[in-house]
């Protein structure tokens, strides 16, 4: 028989802590009478709920309102509510156990991508499954990673040209007409150029945040500037190295910034997967 880790026993004979149960039962257990969501001849059928969930329960670390939901409607979710213009990468020459924390905090704060730099192995405990939400990218190289972000960029900004372009036309076509439009027309075509005008604004100013967009460094080295003074641009790709080694000369060479987070102690730095969420979330406080 198994005997009982002395800690555990001992916490249980003190009637403390008594944890909160996390998650769902059975939907017939916490539903009890309602069609389930998943039988097609049901008024409330939903393809985004997960059959073995449904039977079994739904204990896993996410939103209440992801609950029974399979993964990729999870996923498909958070795509269409939009995701933060920022992505990670992460160097994995060491294979840090630090990893799987920052890819849950890049999930948590929704994070556009997640990059991981070397061999596609690694700790994914700290992750909780994580990933599974994200999507998830791997390189060969920190040179490789660039290069596709700064192929990106340029692609998005080409897009956004693009849409400019397509709404500059329309609007010139629109007004071309107005003058041979009845006086109910002529209302409605004043409407659409406004519209199409308010289009050309808004891919104007994605362009000039596509234009400001950076790969920021995150780690401790002369020159680096205070993340506390440091202004994240809309678009943004965020280095992060291991713990101990920090990020790889090469990453910090081909970063256009580098920033530290402040700190009074007595270490070097703090944890990695700590620095990440700090990171992270000073994106988050100056955007959101």
């Amino acid at each position: 028989m198994h005997t009982p880790n002395p800690v555990s026993l001992a916490a249980k004979l003190s009637g403390e802590p008594e944890f909160r149960e996390i998650g769902v039962g059975p939907w017939a257990e916490t539903h009890p009478g309602e069609p389930r969501p998943d039988d097609p001849a049901s008024p409330g059928f939903d393809a985004r709920f997960d059959t073995q969930l449904l039977d079994d329960g739904d204990r896993r670390n996410v939103l209440d309102r992801y609950r029974y939901w399979t993964v990729q409607a999870i996923r498909d979710d958070l795509d269409a509510r939009g995701r933060h213009d920022f992505e990670v990468a992460v160097e994995n020459w060491t294979h840090d156990f630090n990893i799987g924390s920052m890819v849950r905090t890049a999930n948590a704060f929704t994070a556009r991508r997640v990059h991981i730099v070397g061999p596609h192995k690694w700790n994914r405990k700290g992750a909780l499954m994580t990933e599974l939400y994200q999507h998830v990218e791997y390189h060969p190289s920190i040179d490789e990673l660039v290069e596709c972000w700064r192929h990106r960029i340029a692609g998005e900004i080409a897009y956004e040209r693009a849409q400019a372009k397509a709404a500059a036309i329309r609007a010139h076509t629109i007004a071309a007409q107005t003058g041979a439009m009845q006086p109910g027309d002529a209302a409605s075509a004043v409407d659409a150029v406004r519209e199409a005008t308010a289009d050309i604004a808004r891919a104007d100013a994605r362009i000039r945040e596509l234009e400001e967009s950076r790969i920021i460094a995150l780690d401790i080295i002369p020159g680096a500037v205070p993340i506390e003074t440091y202004r994240f641009p809309k678009r943004c790709l965020m280095l992060f190295g291991a713990e101990g080694p920090g990020l790889s000369q090469k990453a910090l060479d081909l970063a256009d910034d580098v920033v530290y987070i402040s700190q009074f102690g007595s270490v070097r730095s703090i944890n990695a997967g700590a620095a990440a969420a700090v990171a992270m979330h000073g994106y988050i406080a100056q955007h959101i």
